[in-house]
């Protein structure tokens, strides 16, 4: 009889184990990361994600893309991953959306899941700053919670699948080395972006302070892209601000509309982003 409890007590510990590694009622995640077994990975975000521009015309270029692009001009997330990962081979989605704001995450995150992805990228925020002006702006506590809801999706899908969230490019940069030639400035005036890039080369007190206000804007959803991986747990890694650190030159951007990355561009991402075999 006493042999017979302890059976019993075993088998509990083990369903509890079980159930703290995210039990069996979820998708299990494809292998462990950067260990050789990884076959499926998902990049979450907007249109940078899509590498939008970055080949001759301005439409998604998905080949291209900083994550889970399988272009020969980028060493990607994905192509670094499949030299360990021969399994991952065609199997990178990209579930980002061109204009795609925080919101849209969620929906994203599911795309994911379905896809039993065993690594994720995010890297979104600058449709949320990049507004008709700043009034428009998402704000940062709506930021934070649209974020966690896509976290959260994550988490319980994929719970043991590790999780990678990239901080936003330096958007405000690109005004600072671009608002001095005419061919940036009459690209912009097509409507790209005008939270930051209306009147480009105007010095008037209200212009400076809008600019400087999407300057804020921007370091206020990374400082929100941060705790969140943070309260997300150990299988989430922030990027420690690297994406937002790429200091872009105008020919890192597309010719079409100097603010996509191109090719160069992406490249830039990817090599900034990437924290080595996600085995955390």
């Amino acid at each position: 009889m006493r042999e017979r409890w302890w059976v019993f007590v075993l088998a509990g510990l083990a369903a509890l184990a079980l159930a703290c590694e995210g039990g069996t009622a979820v998708p299990a995640p494809t292998g462990a990361p950067g260990g050789g077994g990884l076959t499926a990975m998902a990049a979450l975000g907007d249109s940078i994600t899509t590498a939008f521009a970055s080949c001759l015309a301005p439409a998604p270029c998905p080949r291209n893309s900083w994550s889970t692009g399988d272009g020969t001009r980028i060493d990607s997330h994905y192509r670094r991953l499949l030299k360990a990962n021969p399994g991952l081979k065609d199997h990178a989605h990209n579930a980002a959306q061109g204009s795609a704001r925080a919101d849209a995450l969620a929906g994203q995150a599911r795309a994911a899941v379905g896809a039993k992805a065993g690594y994720v990228t995010i890297l979104v925020g600058a449709n949320d700053a990049c507004r008709p002006g700043i009034a428009d702006m998402t704000a940062p506590e709506t930021f934070r919670r649209q974020v966690d809801d896509a976290l959260a999706v994550l988490k319980r899908g994929l719970p043991q699948a590790r999780v990678l969230v990239a901080s936003i490019p330096d958007v405000h940069r690109l005004w600072e080395i671009g608002h001095t030639r005419d061919v940036a400035v009459k690209a912009w005036s097509l409507g790209i972006c005008q939270s930051l890039l209306a009147a480009p080369t105007s010095t008037a007190p209200a212009d400076v302070a809008r600019r400087r206000a999407f300057r804020e804007r921007v370091d206020a959803y990374n400082a929100e892209l941060v705790a969140a991986c943070k309260a997300y747990g150990p299988r989430c890694r922030h990027d420690g601000g690297a994406a937002h650190r790429v200091a872009f030159t105008l020919d890192m951007v597309a010719a079409q509309d100097f603010f996509h990355p191109n090719a160069a561009g992406q490249n830039a991402l990817a090599k900034a982003t990437w924290l080595g075999p996600p085995d955390w």
